[in-house]
Parts: C-alpha cells; sequence; structure tokens
C-alpha cells in the first residue's frame, strides 16, 4: 500500500509562506495507532495562524516498512516544511519505520516537535 497524502488548509488561508509569496507546504506524516498527531493537528494550525503564516497543510498516511523507508520516516507524528524534518539534526538520523515518534524538547521527551522548532523552520 503506497503512502496516501490528504490536503488542509491551515485556518483558512491562501496557501503563501511569511511574506515569501512562494507556497509554504507543511506535511505532517503519521501511522495509524498513534494518536499524537491528531491532537498535534490543531495546535499545529492555531501556530501558524498566530505567526501570520498560512500554509498547506498535508497529511501523510504512512501505511507500510517500505513507505516508511522511501520517506526517511522516523515515527509518527513527523512534520516536515517543504521537505525538510522540524528537528535539528533529524536530517543525520536513521531508524526509519511504522512507530511512534518521541522528541527530546525544552520541555522535556514529547510526542509532538517543540514549537521553536517548527518556527525556527518557518524561517528563510
Amino acid at each position: 500500500m503506497a503512502a496516501t497524502v490528504a490536503d488542509m488548509d491551515a485556518a483558512g488561508l491562501a496557501a503563501t509562506g511569511a511574506g515569501q509569496g512562494e507556497p509554504l507546504v507543511v506535511d505532517v506524516l503519521y501511522i495509524d495507532g498513534c494518536p499524537n498527531h491528531e491532537s498535534f493537528l490543531p495546535h499545529l494550525r492555531e501556530l501558524l495562524g498566530s505567526r501570520g503564516v498560512s500554509a498547506r497543510v498535508r497529511l501523510v498516511h504512512v501505511g507500510s516498512d517500505e513507505d516508511a523507508q522511501r520517506l526517511r520516516f522516523l515515527g509518527s507524528p513527523s512534520v516536515r516544511i517543504d521537505g525538510r524534518d522540524v528537528e535539528p539534526g533529524a536530517d543525520g538520523r536513521e531508524g526509519y519505520g511504522l512507530q511512534c515518534r518521541l522528541y527530546r524538547t525544552s520541555r522535556g521527551v514529547s510526542g509532538t516537535p517543540d514549537d521553536a522548532w517548527i518556527l525556527a523552520a518557518l524561517s528563510p
């Protein structure tokens, strides 16, 4: 089964980056059975909206180990802005698979990425 992508509009706004004029794409990669992405989505929309950032938010369902390897999926949820994982240092990591993801953030271990990482990834 191939990964599936569902588009969503963040805050009902046109899909542009923070003053860039180019479409901003935020991918939230997830697996079934790991609930953190569901509770994270409203928070993500609120965070983007609070910064005046409109974006095309895409939910990417990772349904097989083959998809996980191909997508370099570190776990659910993984958040990528314009294709780059928001977690600093994630590009150098391996261990792809169908798993829940834990983040070591400023607030301790969390099932979702730190807001500061997301905001930093939004900056050019």
